[in-house]
């Protein structure tokens, strides 16, 4: 079986790459997992100082997996809980890594894919990129990734993208202060690797790390405490009408009247 996700290191860089192209990188157990995993090597490996989260294809994460969804109407309060657990851990994995992550997105991220662009500590974005966090629009809530994005943007906006399901361009990210760059396809390969380059050769790696563990323990200190309970209503909300109706239509690509 191929892998869900690609390891390389050079010159001080860790790429982890979502290689799941065919699926426009979805997400489902196996590929969270993976993600999981490579993040934890990239943490232990001495050779690495920075990280850049990348995808292969023409979507950086189109959000969970059809197969995924379908799999998740079966599934007990239990399963949901472990479920929504499984993810908790992959976005406070690169939350709280002692190394830099960067986002090179390209393509559209949505819902948890968004998320996971947002966990990342920089975003590099082309001008095509097409962000939104989706998931009432289908029955669902965003509430893992809320817990992260209401540190990056103010209320008023995360309660505006996040009530209203909407995707938005990159640059109307840029001006939410959802990303940090926009910058043309041909060129974000090249911007994005100068830019590790110049955290590597230009800052101590202790340094990069205190400063982040500076950040990530003092901007919010019920950040735990909030993840536990949107783990709790992730797997709630699962278990709701509205939530089994949404899917349903929308595995069968039917229009959702609400």
């Amino acid at each position: 079986m191929e892998n869900l996700v690609l390891y390389q290191v050079a010159e001080r860089i860790a790429t982890i790459t979502i290689n799941r192209p065919e699926k426009k990188n979805a997400l489902n157990p196996q590929l969270i997992a993976e993600l999981t995993s490579a993040f934890i090597r990239a943490s232990e490996d001495d050779l690495v100082k920075v990280v850049i989260l990348n995808a292969n294809g023409d979507a950086f994460s189109a959000g969970a997996d059809l197969a995924y969804l379908q799999q998740l109407q079966n599934n007990t309060f239990e399963e949901n809980v472990a479920d929504s657990n499984a993810l908790k851990k992959l976005f406070t994995t690169i939350y709280y890594l002692p190394k830099v992550v960067i986002a090179q997105v390209e393509g559209h991220a949505i819902a948890g894919g968004c998320g996971l662009a947002t966990i990342c500590d920089i975003i590099f974005a082309t001008p095509e990129s097409n962000f939104g966090y989706t998931e009432v629009k289908i029955g669902f809530v965003p509430a893992i990734v809320s817990c992260f994005l209401k540190q990056k943007v103010s209320e008023s906006i995360a309660k505006e993208i996040l009530l209203t399901g909407k995707t938005f361009s990159a640059e109307q990210a840029l001006k939410y202060n959802l990303i940090n760059f926009v910058t043309n396809s041909s060129d974000i390969h090249q911007k994005t690797r100068e830019f590790a380059l110049s955290l590597c050769t230009g800052s101590s790696g202790n340094s990069l790390m205190i400063t982040k563990q500076l950040i990530t323990q003092t901007v919010n200190p019920y950040l735990e405490k909030s993840l536990e309970t949107a783990v709790q209503i992730n797997a709630r909300v699962r278990e709701s009408d509205d939530f089994k109706k949404g899917i349903s239509l929308f595995l069968k690509k039917e229009k959702i009247n609400w």
